[in-house]
């Protein structure tokens, strides 16, 4: 197992997110060991900020001592205003072979439930298995936006290998908790020749699916038909969760079409 770089305090843990499908988040790591090579949006911004200084050190995570204290405080002066809680959004609760880490979110998740609030959770890493015991009212989600190791040791050469991330998602669907994937960000052709049916096949079990594209990449913009991939490739979302029964969400200027534009147009093919 691998062992953080160190420990920080902050002044205060939950805050409201401007996500647009989130409440309420909590980030009690800075950093993130995962090391994915397409533009992470959390990196950029600590780097901008000056939280962050190189690549290098932002693969060195430092965890944040203060979690269940600030928690402790915090909860009973925001719960009434919660709807629920994502963990996270500029690191990842469970990332890969970090325990420290992993315990310290599953004790976050744990007060929380405790004090009736729901917890969304996203993770690289592998979600543990404990989690089925905890509030079936939280959702548990995995990124996944191929099935090839190649490309994966390639863009997140420190997060979890894709069978396994997975199978601890199928694992806590099958005990009974709501399930999701989040097919973010999906690279192009150019980046990766794939088949997104595969990769749906895969995942067919779980409750809901976000796709979204790749932003502020040069490589993708370089790719001259990218804005009609994008189209297609959620109309394919759209089109696989309807058939099974899945919640779906497709990220805001994904799609540069409407889709009953893109369906017409599928018609026409």
């Amino acid at each position: 197992m691998k062992q953080v770089k160190g420990y920080i305090q902050r002044k205060s843990m939950l805050y409201k997110t401007r996500v647009e499908y989130g409440d309420y988040t909590m980030n009690h790591v800075l950093g993130c060991a995962h090391g994915c090579l397409y533009p992470c949006y959390a990196y950029l911004m600590k780097k901008r900020f000056g939280q962050i200084h190189s690549y290098e050190e932002w693969l060195q995570p430092y965890l944040v001592s203060n979690t269940l204290e600030l928690s402790d405080k915090e909860i009973p002066r925001l719960k009434s205003n919660i709807r629920s809680v994502q963990l996270c959004f500029t690191t990842d609760p469970f990332m890969y072979e970090y325990d420290e880490i992993r315990d310290m979110s599953l004790a976050a998740i744990r007060k929380l439930n405790d004090a009736g609030i729901v917890c969304s959770v996203l993770t690289k890493g592998i979600l543990p298995h404990v989690l089925a015991s905890y509030s079936k009212d939280n959702t548990y989600g995995i990124t996944l936006v191929s099935l090839d190791e190649n490309y994966r040791r390639r863009v997140e050469p420190g997060a979890a290998p894709y069978k396994d991330r997975i199978e601890a998602l199928r694992y806590l669907h099958e005990q009974g908790c709501k399930s999701w994937v989040s097919i973010e960000p999906y690279p192009t052709p150019n980046l990766i020749q794939q088949d997104l049916h595969e990769i749906l096949k895969a995942i067919s079990f779980v409750d809901k699916i976000i796709f979204g594209r790749t932003n502020y990449n040069k490589t993708v913009t370089a790719y001259s038909k990218h804005d009609d991939f994008y189209n297609e490739q959620a109309f394919k979302v759209i089109q696989f969760c309807k058939e099974n029964g899945i919640a779906y969400h497709i990220k805001n200027k994904t799609m540069t079409k409407s889709l009953k534009q893109i369906i017409e147009e599928n018609h026409e093919k």
